[in-house]
């Protein structure tokens, strides 16, 4: 890479490395040198927005204003949001038989919940499941991306987005737009009443969650953490789970390096070993 791109605005080598430095410190996300031009493209329209010409310059401004506002936009466009419906569909089977042992309220947390595809799904397996639109089950769906959070609470989608949904679920489960919405379709309100959304950066020394969790969906998010930050991460999830939970990871990730901790009990699905259960408190 040469000192300077021949772009739109000036973004060095030392840039690009404080940026990684950046937003590891503030969101634990780790970037590596693949990704430079998704850096620039990303936060160039902040420059744009700001009116500035260097990526010095707008690196400068965020850390001689810790507080600004503009954090908050700095992590939005460096937060990877890839998602759709039912994504990685052996979990949903799986999370219904779940459902079909447990009695009683039931609480599932979504720790990525994106554009919202992810906890609808959820919401979606747990009417069938239970066979009612207004089952006993809470879900907490929460992302570090306030822009994604704010979709997701709206529920409104292009009908290009329900390409992975069947009829019978796009019938039961969404209303099309008319008029000027045409080509959208809305989630059911039932369903939305279903989630509560909520900013949670995993990064923080705490979450505003209250134990203890039937599941928990943390799928496609530990890749983009180090080892170590993985273990402190998944520690504290571990002890939201009620002892017989189960945590759900994505399709490349693994839990090997936390054995002790968790164990597995089908694909990319986790349950808590007796020694976790029994170091942090928790009875079956």
């Amino acid at each position: 890479m040469s000192n300077e791109r021949e772009q739109d605005f000036i973004f060095t080598d030392a840039d690009f490395r404080r940026v990684v430095n950046i937003i590891y410190a503030r969101a634990g996300i780790r970037l590596n040198e693949s990704k430079q031009s998704m850096v620039y493209s990303r936060l160039a329209r902040r420059l744009r927005a700001l009116n500035l010409e260097k990526f010095s310059d707008y690196l400068n401004f965020l850390e001689a204003e810790p507080k600004h506002e503009e954090w908050q936009q700095f992590t939005n466009a460096l937060t990877t949001n890839l998602t759709f419906f039912f994504r990685e569909k052996h979990h949903f089977e799986m999370l219904t038989d779940q459902l079909h042992k447990l009695h009683g309220p039931v609480r599932i947390w979504c720790s990525a919940s994106s554009t919202g595809e992810e906890p609808y799904s959820l919401a979606m397996t747990a009417v069938e499941a239970y066979g009612r639109l207004r089952p006993e089950v809470e879900i907490i769906a929460s992302d570090l991306d306030t822009h994604v959070l704010s979709k997701a609470k709206n529920g409104i989608y292009s009908m290009d987005k329900l390409d992975k949904v069947s009829p019978e679920r796009c019938k039961t489960f969404f209303l099309k737009g008319k008029g000027e919405n045409i080509g959208q379709a809305r989630v059911r309100k039932e369903l939305r009443e279903m989630i509560e959304f909520k900013q949670i950066n995993l990064l923080a020394h705490s979450w505003p969650l209250t134990p203890y969790f039937d599941a928990i969906f943390c799928r496609n998010v530990m890749i983009y953490f180090d080892q170590a930050t993985q273990r402190v991460m998944l520690e504290k999830m571990g002890r939201l789970l009620k002892p017989n939970g189960l945590l759900y990871v994505g399709h490349s990730e693994n839990l090997h390096h936390m054995s002790e901790w968790f164990h597995s009990c089908g694909k990319t699905v986790y349950r808590l070993t007796d020694k976790a259960i029994h170091e942090w408190g928790l009875s079956k």
